[in-house]
């Protein structure tokens, strides 16, 4: 595309704009001109006799955080498209032949209804990891159509290593290929990234030859490696990865010892997920594990099992009764031979106390045969629990000698969720609530439901 001005760079922008792939990554440096190129990406089928049926919606998180946007796209479309005017007030451009750009946030997963049964055949999100989770990005695929014959059909994005979101776009775009490779999975649209780097834009060199020093100056090591290298394998602020090493946390299932002590831990959850841990507490005991015979500290809690209430889609969940679950959780320990007779009753959301209609969620549980024990929920025990999980992931990534915290590797929504959940953005000593925390939440009643250290020294004296 080349209009009044305005050419893409040889390299990362040309690629993006030409790119057949339904859905397209745009990540990088900062500063091969990612925000220009997904405008552009819009609107170079502005004018193609597609006419009011050519509609796009471009999102931030905020409308502050569209402003930069919008100055980038008076900059260019003003100029490429004389008859195209912006409306302030609506954050909408209107072109020629009735085509339309909509500038929209959305900053929770809830903001998707205001766009529910609208038809978009160009979706675009800038700086994709702003977003804690995927819910977000995903919920718009519903959106994406068009009743319009031949009309092309693009789910974009755009983003910079680093930020809330950063591992689960690492997970959905990084990981499974490399740059420009598509990825295919069953069922699914194919999907791929494009790679920018800041060396592409020669404006940007002539314009400021002193904004790679800049980069250079950043102190923080992993926003400097994101920014001017383009690096994904960071530590992005989160609540545990900078400790989390799958290498020693995570394990395969073994035999538990008769000795040791098996309970459960629970987060209630109907509109959202709810989330059941089985934990095997060490006595000190050797374990016969599929490496050899090894001993683990007393008191390291091993997760061996879990039942997350999903329906599959992030953060949705199964909308059982109490009874329901309940029923589930006993089914789980009958089938289960690493469960089977062993489970003692362990922390849960103390919330499933509350009375409504003269009975609780605890109540309705217990008639069917499950009970539980209320999780330490007073001032200070969220920040205490998050602090206490770190303790014990450190002590498994450092080799000290004191209690950790293993996971085994069926438990597939722990590790999808928790080792990469951030920080809370205005408490970074709590968790991102709007993230999906409930098998982290289970997790922290279940360390602070564990005996200290020193008492089973004490018990060892004694």
């Amino acid at each position: 595309m080349q209009n009044d001005g305005w050419a893409p760079h040889p390299g990362s922008q040309t690629l993006f704009l030409s790119c057949p792939v339904y859905e397209c990554l745009y990540e990088g440096t900062r500063g091969p001109g990612k925000t220009d190129a997904l405008l552009m990406d819009f609107a170079q089928h502005v004018g193609q006799g597609f006419g009011q049926h050519w509609r796009g919606i471009l999102f931030r998180q905020t409308y502050p955080q569209l402003a930069d946007v919008v100055a980038k796209s008076k900059r260019w479309f003003r100029r490429i498209f004389p008859r195209a005017r912006f409306n302030a007030a609506e954050h909408v451009w209107t072109f020629g032949d009735g085509e339309q750009l909509l500038l929209r946030h959305m900053k929770s997963p809830d903001d998707y209804w205001n766009y529910h049964g609208h038809e978009y055949p160009w979706i675009g999100f800038e700086e994709l990891t702003n977003w804690p989770t995927s819910e977000c990005y995903e919920s718009m695929f519903a959106c994406s159509r068009s009743s319009h014959d031949g009309m092309p059909r693009k789910y974009r994005a755009t983003c910079n290593p680093y930020g809330r979101g950063h591992q689960w776009v690492k997970a959905r775009f990084i990981d499974p290929a490399p740059a420009g490779t598509i990825i295919r999975e069953s069922g699914k649209p194919e999907r791929v990234r494009i790679h920018g780097q800041l060396t592409e834009n020669t404006h940007l060199a002539k314009a400021d030859p002193e904004y790679v020093a800049k980069l250079q100056a950043i102190t923080d090591e992993n926003r400097r490696k994101a920014w001017l290298y383009g690096s994904w394998d960071i530590t992005s602020g989160g609540m545990f990865d900078d400790l989390w090493d799958a290498r020693k946390h995570v394990m395969r299932p073994f035999p538990i010892p008769a000795s040791w002590r098996i309970d459960r831990s629970f987060d209630w959850g109907s509109s959202r997920p709810f989330s059941v841990g089985w934990w095997a507490e060490s006595d000190g005991t050797p374990a016969q594990t599929g490496v050899g015979q090894r001993t683990f500290q007393r008191g390291t809690l091993i997760r061996i099992a879990e039942w997350y209430g999903c329906t599959g889609k992030p953060n949705e969940g199964l909308r059982l009764t109490a009874a329901k679950v309940a029923d589930g959780i006993l089914e789980r320990e009958r089938d289960n031979p690493l469960l089977r007779g062993r489970v003692k009753p362990g922390p849960a959301d103390s919330s499933i106390y509350d009375v409504t209609d003269e009975v609780s969620i605890a109540d309705n549980m217990a008639r069917q045969g499950v009970k539980w024990v209320p999780a330490d929920k007073r001032a200070g025990s969220r920040k205490n629990g998050w602090e206490v999980m770190r303790d014990r992931l450190e002590a498994v990534a450092t080799g000290a000698d004191m209690p950790g915290l293993y996971v085994f590797d069926t438990c597939r929504d722990f590790l999808r969720t928790v080792p990469t959940i951030s920080r809370s953005e205005r408490d970074p000593d709590d968790v991102d609530t709007d993230a999906e925390d409930h098998a982290a939440d289970e997790s922290r009643y279940r360390v602070l439901a564990a005996p200290p250290p020193k008492v089973y020294d004490e018990e060892l004296i004694a």
